[in-house]
C-alpha cells in the first residue's frame, strides 16, 4: 500500500508541476501577445484608449479638488514637448544660456555669438537679421544694457514670430465633406501625419474617410488600407498606378454619399524640383473643384523638421502649384535644428497646424508657439 500511495503521491506532484507549466507557458503566450499588440499599436501610431466605468469616475466633490482631464494633459504636453524637443534645446536653449552666462556686458561680440546660434539652429539669415534687430530696437528703447535683457528681448521676438503662425486647423462642419489635401516630397512622413489627423478627427467625433490618392507606391495604398481596417476608417483606393485625381474625385462623392465629415486626400510624393508631378498636383486641385468649387478647404504640406533650407524650397514649389493653407512640421524630436519653424514662419507666413515630435499617434500635436518657444529655450 505504501509503494502505491508513493506513486499516487508522484503522480500528483507531476500533475501540479504540469499545471504550474501550462500557467508559466499561458503566461508566456500573453506577455507574447501583449508585445504584438503594442508593437501594433506602435506601426500604427494608436494608443490605447480605456473607458473609465460608470461606477469608477469620481464625484462632483472629488472633481472639484482635483485637477480636470485638461489641466493634466496640458501639462503632460509641455513636459513630453520639453522632452521631445532636447536636441534643439541642446543645440539653441543650452547655449543661449551659455553665451549669457559669460557675457555680462552688451558689446557687439554678444551680438556676432547670438546671430551665429540663431544661424546654427537653422534660424535663417533673414529671418536672424530681422529677429536681432528688434531685439536691438527693444534694448534701445527701454535703455537696457545687460545681458540678461537682451535674452528677454530675444524670447519675446521669437515668441512675436513664432504666434503670427499659430492657428489651429479647426473642421468647418458645414461643409461635407471637409477635404483636406495633403502634399509633400517624398519621406517627410506624409502617410503616417494621415494617419494619426484620421485618428485624432474621429476621437473628436468626426466621420471620417481616407483617400489613397498615392497610387504610385502601392506600400503607400497598402499602409493606408490596413490602418483604416484597423481603425474602422473607410477607405478609397484603387490599383497601383491609377489616375491620382480619379481616385480622389470618387472618394468626394463616395463621402458626400455617406455623409463623412472629414475626407482626408493622400498623394504621391514628389520633388519640388518635377515640374511634371508638381502640375500634375495642380490637375488634382482642379479636378477636386469639378466635384466641390469651394475643396480643397485645406491644403497641408508635410515637412521633415530636420531638413533645414531645403525646406524653404519646398514650401515655394508647392505654394506655386497649389496654393498652401498649412503646415505640419515632422521629426522635430530627431533633429537639432528645430529653428527652422522660424524661417518659414518668417519667409511665408503660413499658418503651422502640427508639429511631429514621436512616432505614437499623440506625438502629433496642435502646435502653440509659446510653449513651443519655451520648450526650445528653458
Amino acid at each position: 500500500m505504501k509503494f502505491f500511495k508513493r506513486k499516487k503521491n508522484k503522480k500528483s506532484k507531476n500533475k501540479d508541476n504540469n499545471q504550474d507549466e501550462q500557467h508559466q507557458s499561458s503566461d508566456q503566450l500573453q506577455e507574447h501577445e501583449e508585445a504584438i499588440e503594442q508593437q501594433l499599436d506602435d506601426d500604427f501610431m494608436t494608443e490605447t484608449v480605456v473607458k473609465e466605468p460608470e461606477e469608477a469616475r469620481p464625484s462632483e466633490s472629488e472633481q472639484e479638488q482635483t485637477p480636470s482631464q485638461e489641466q493634466v494633459a496640458e501639462s503632460s504636453d509641455e513636459q513630453v514637448l520639453d522632452q521631445r524637443l532636447e536636441k534643439t534645446q541642446a543645440n539653441f536653449g543650452k547655449k543661449m544660456k551659455q553665451l549669457f552666462s559669460f557675457k555680462k556686458k552688451i558689446d557687439e561680440e554678444l551680438f556676432e555669438d547670438l546671430e551665429t546660434t540663431l544661424l546654427m539652429a537653422d534660424v535663417g539669415a533673414n529671418a536672424t537679421m530681422e529677429i536681432m534687430e528688434e531685439v536691438r530696437k527693444s534694448l534701445k528703447r527701454r535703455n537696457l544694457s545687460d545681458a540678461d535683457a537682451v535674452l528677454g528681448a530675444l524670447r519675446e521676438q521669437l515668441t512675436e514670430l513664432a504666434k503670427q503662425v499659430e492657428a489651429p486647423l479647426i473642421i468647418d462642419t458645414t461643409k461635407k465633406p471637409y477635404v483636406i489635401l495633403v502634399v509633400g516630397v517624398n519621406g517627410v512622413g506624409k502617410t503616417t501625419t494621415i494617419a494619426k489627423l484620421a485618428r485624432r478627427y474621429k476621437n473628436e467625433g468626426h466621420k471620417v474617410m481616407l483617400a489613397a490618392g498615392d497610387t504610385f507606391r502601392a506600400a503607400a495604398v497598402e499602409q493606408l488600407k490596413t490602418w483604416g481596417e484597423r481603425e474602422d476608417i473607410a477607405v478609397m483606393a484603387q490599383k497601383t498606378g491609377a489616375d491620382s485625381a480619379s481616385v480622389i474625385f470618387d472618394a468626394m462623392t463616395s463621402a458626400k454619399a455617406r455623409n463623412m465629415d472629414v475626407l482626408i486626400a493622400d498623394t504621391a510624393g514628389r520633388l519640388h524640383t518635377q515640374s511634371n508631378l508638381m502640375q500634375e498636383l495642380a490637375k488634382i486641385t482642379r479636378v477636386i473643384k469639378k466635384n466641390d468649387e469651394t475643396a480643397p478647404h485645406e491644403t497641408l504640406i508635410v515637412i521633415d523638421g530636420g531638413t533645414g533650407q531645403n525646406a524653404i524650397s519646398q514650401v515655394r514649389a508647392f505654394n506655386e502649384a497649389n496654393k498652401l493653407t498649412g503646415l505640419v512640421i515632422t521629426k522635430l524630436d530627431g533633429t537639432p535644428k528645430g529653428g527652422v519653424l522660424f524661417n518659414l514662419a518668417n519667409e511665408f507666413g503660413i499658418p503651422v497646424r502640427y508639429i511631429g515630435v514621436g512616432e505614437r499617434s499623440k506625438d502629433l500635436k496642435p502646435y502653440r508657439a509659446e510653449d513651443f518657444v519655451n520648450a526650445i529655450l528653458d
